[in-house]
């Protein structure tokens, strides 16, 4: 079974990463955000280190909502897309920044089964289950806490998922903390355990622009992936259960290119690139999964994580209809998402890495992005 899972007590892990002491630079503040559509006190946590970068993060999805890091000439700006207001993401947000599952990705036909005991879950893409459903994670108000740790300010999300939430089985506790160092390196860690047996798929559903936030598009983004595979998808976006090779076709980036070089022959509708990719690495250790660099700002992002894929999505279903931060129009392209994850529909294929979780076991999975800058 290929999961991140520690033998470990799930309050111990939670608490042994937000209370390692030690050198550290960096601010934490808090302000509202708003009240939800039935009235629910939202909160705005910012993490901010001394080296030019901060990230603003909300209990609303524990959603990523701002962050700031150098460009080549020191000046630090947005490079993420979303809103200035919690209405928006209630009401417009195609998943900006958010925490997604309790199984991100696709389920084919919202149906699975675990040890002979038969689940539906919400179709609500397409024929298919996307994201935790009608009412995933990315639309629950999560707890936090803040504090100072090695890793840098941190602020730890808390929520329980119920049995039965959205259809899926087994009361889930889940922890996400989000750390930002003196290097510009933000990490995510993700802590989970269960009553009964369920699959879990949670990842982080930012959109970045290194250039401007969105402003403009990310076909002119330089970018490069250690995968040497990736999961063929049928037209609804569920994978066929093949491993097939990147080399010859649109979507090898084993050697760095423009984004938009090949796009238009990656096909799709809309057009564009929306597939998993299946990492090099695959043995649960944090290793480098991509580069992605954009020319005119200078900025250098690294994607590190110990998951066995990562969702490659290029902003495709960007139409214009959400203006963002700062009056910015999202328009196609403008963004582009590296969701790490198992593979979508993993609970229905057994040749793919389990995403099974049983009440023996404790998740944990990392993931960081590191950011750098440079001439």
């Amino acid at each position: 079974m290929r999961k991140a899972c520690r033998a470990m007590t799930f309050g111990l892990l939670a608490t042994v990463a937000l209370s390692s002491a030690g050198a550290f630079a960096g601010t934490i503040t808090k302000k509202p955000f708003g009240l939800t559509h039935d009235g629910v006190a939202v909160e705005q946590v910012t993490l901010n280190n001394d080296a030019g970068g901060s990230v603003s993060l909300i209990t609303y999805g524990a959603i990523v909502t701002n962050l700031s890091v150098p460009d080549k000439s020191g000046k630090s700006s947005d490079i993420v897309l979303g809103f200035d207001n919690l209405k928006q993401y209630e009401d417009q947000s195609p998943y900006f920044g958010a925490i997604v599952g309790r199984v991100g990705n696709r389920i084919a036909k919202g149906l699975f089964t675990i040890d002979h005991e038969h689940y539906a879950v919400p179709v609500n893409n397409g024929p298919n289950h996307l994201h935790g459903g009608f009412k995933g994670l990315d639309k629950r108000v999560w707890k936090v806490e803040t504090s100072q740790t090695a890793n840098g300010p941190a602020a730890r999300f808390t929520i329980l998922d119920p049995d039965g939430a959205e259809g899926y089985p087994g009361n889930l506790n889940i922890t996400v903390i989000y750390s930002l160092s003196a290097k510009n390196v933000l990490k995510i860690e993700y802590y989970a355990n269960t009553d009964k047996a369920t699959p879990i798929n949670i990842t982080n559903h930012t959109y970045f622009n290194l250039k401007d936030g969105g402003k403009s598009d990310i076909l002119s983004h330089i970018l490069q992936v250690n995968a040497d595979a990736y999961t063929p998808v049928d037209d609804t976006l569920i994978p066929t259960g093949k491993i097939a090779k990147v080399k010859g076709t649109p979507i090898d980036f084993t050697a760095p290119k423009p984004i938009g070089k090949d796009l238009k022959a990656m096909g799709g509708d809309p057009i564009g690139y929306d597939h998993n990719m299946v990492l090099r690495s695959q043995d649960g250790s944090i290793a480098l999964a991509l580069v992605l660099s954009e020319p005119e700002s200078g900025r250098r992002m690294e994607c590190w994580t110990d998951q066995p894929g990562v969702q490659f999505y290029s902003g495709n279903f960007l139409d214009g209809g959400a203006t963002g931060k700062d009056g910015a129009v999202y328009k196609q392209y403008h963004g582009l998402c590296f969701e790490t994850q198992h593979y979508p529909d993993s609970i229905n294929h057994s040749n793919f890495p389990s995403v099974v979780l049983r009440p023996q076991e404790h998740y944990h999975s990392v993931t960081e992005y590191r950011f750098f800058a440079g001439q």
